[in-house]
């Protein structure tokens, strides 16, 4: 097949943003896995990425033709406090693809050394590079947005991650963008104004489709793109905590522009219900922990608006069109999407048609029962929609007295909609997922596929790929870890 790509406009913006990359082809490499859904969408047939040119491509081995990849700067707030220098340190742009989804952005991760490095090997070992596909492909298919992950090569190379060798791996990810919240922090540390505005302009026109500056003057055209971002992290938090996933690493570096769930380290979905749920070990003082993700995101885009200040107007305009004007209407926008985001996934998941005064509390008396009663956060939602309530309290222990009484009031508010009982139901199920990504699942997967055999990682993938399905013979596959199993501690090493 000819390889077609579309000139990359992100790669356009040159030095500082982004500098020429090249990647370090990985020895003898194996494709582990593919997307062939996600190929064909990309214009690439399923065969291609099995094939000589494909997996040269995937592994480093080959450039795109006539397409030269690159590596972008950016910095960003790292637990809190200011890194000036991060970068794509084992990331490439390897090409942009027209595709009837628009174009897509195709990024190797773990090919090695780029400019941004910063003493680093450039490598991604195994076992962080299929956690991150598991997590792109599931979360995709439970409808949030995310990076994808197209295909996984693997390779006998090793390399020493908290003083142990492990063997590498590339992954190849799929977005329409990359740019992250720390491009425009980097550039605005720097004082590079110039810089600076020229991101903006593209970003404004190219990733939001606004018009240039002779239809909308700058600052309104940046505040309004800003407000989008607003709105997508929003949204993207309200999922997330509806989900009961917790991303683990949620700097800024970590927060694209897009709304999308990107960089995924010691991620983790909550099983015994815990509003301080912290999958990553490195985070002692809980910063990321599951509940405090809304104000940490919101945290986060106060730093991007801090770093976009000079292009949102001066005290000359008036309040509403200065740019503190612009950033209290964008924090705003981020309240507000939150807001009513995160209660109508809440009410979905309770099988509710819509938001009523006092669901709320509805919701949290029962958030408050599942932690009481130390129950599985994605099966006991489940089961909700599935099971009378009489077939649930034991669920809760010394808590089913309280159940009993949530139960009688949650019933008698879905009676006041005056559904059928069928529409309810399947309100429910489209809500509340039967399978999440659930960290023994990864483990066990991580371990086959180290020992040589990638049957339980296709196996998983496909169960994920449909996640509100109740599918024969996978019940394993949705059950919360055996009794006794040990937590897994994750960090940041990969």
């Amino acid at each position: 097949m000819t390889l077609l790509a579309t000139p990359h406009r992100f790669a356009a913006l040159g030095a500082p943003i982004v500098q020429p990359a090249t990647a370090t082809p990985l020895p003898a490499p194996q494709l582990l896995w593919h997307q062939p859904g996600l190929a064909e969408g990309l214009g690439l047939p399923a065969p291609w990425c099995a094939g000589a040119t494909g997996l040269a491509l995937l592994s480093g081995e080959l450039a795109w033709p006539g397409y030269p990849a690159v590596a972008s700067a950016y910095a960003g707030h790292q637990f809190g406090r200011y890194s000036p220098q991060l970068g794509d340190g084992r990331a490439l742009l390897l090409a942009e693809l027209h595709t009837p989804q628009g174009r897509q952005e195709l990024q190797l991760k773990g090919a090695g050394i780029t400019p941004f490095a910063r003493g680093g090997d450039g490598r991604a070992v195994l076992r962080s590079t299929l956690r991150e596909a598991l997590a792109c492909e599931a979360l995709h298919a439970l409808g949030v947005p995310s990076t994808r992950a197209l295909a996984v090569v693997a390779s006998p190379l090793q390399v020493l991650r908290d003083e142990q060798a492990e063997t590498t791996a590339v992954l190849c990810r799929v977005a329409p963008s990359f740019v992250r919240f720390g491009h425009f922090e980097f550039l605005a540390r720097q004082g590079d104004a110039r810089h600076l505005q020229r991101l903006a302009d593209w970003v404004a026109t190219q990733l939001f489709g606004l018009p240039d500056d002779a239809a909308l003057p700058a600052p309104q055209r940046h505040a309004a793109w800003l407000r989008e971002v607003a709105t997508r992290s929003a949204r993207l938090v309200a999922q997330w905590q509806t989900l009961g996933f917790c991303h683990g690493v949620l700097n800024t570096d970590n927060c694209a522009l897009l709304g999308l769930t990107l960089d995924y380290g010691p991620f983790g979905f909550v099983e015994r219900y815990r509003p301080h749920h912290i999958p990553n070990a490195s985070d002692t003082d809980g910063r990321y922990r599951l509940e405090a993700q809304p104000a940490v995101m919101r945290w986060n885009l106060e730093r991007l608006l801090a770093a976009c200040q000079g292009l949102l107007g001066d005290d000359a305009n008036s309040a509403a069109d200065s740019a503190a004007g612009h950033t209290t209407a964008v924090l705003a926008a981020y309240d507000s999407a939150y807001a009513q985001t995160v209660m109508a996934r809440w009410a979905a998941k309770l099988g509710l048609a819509t938001v009523q005064p006092g669901d709320d509390r509805l919701v949290l008396r029962w958030l408050k029962l599942l932690q009481q009663g130390r129950a599985d956060f994605t099966a006991s939602f489940r089961a909700l929609g599935e099971q009378p309530p009489a077939a649930l309290r034991e669920r809760f222990g010394a808590a089913a007295p309280a159940f009993d009484a949530w139960a009688q009031d949650w019933q008698a508010r879905l009676a006041a909609q005056g559904e059928p009982a069928a529409v309810v139901r399947e309100r429910q199920r489209l809500a509340n997922p039967r399978h999440v990504l659930r960290t023994h699942l990864a483990q066990a997967v991580i371990q086959a596929a180290q020992a040589g055999d990638a049957a339980p990682l296709q196996r998983l993938m496909a169960v994920l790929a449909r996640p509100f399905d109740d599918q024969p013979g996978a019940d394993d596959l949705a059950a919360p870890p055996p009794a006794g199993t040990p937590v897994a501690e994750l960090s940041c090493s990969a």
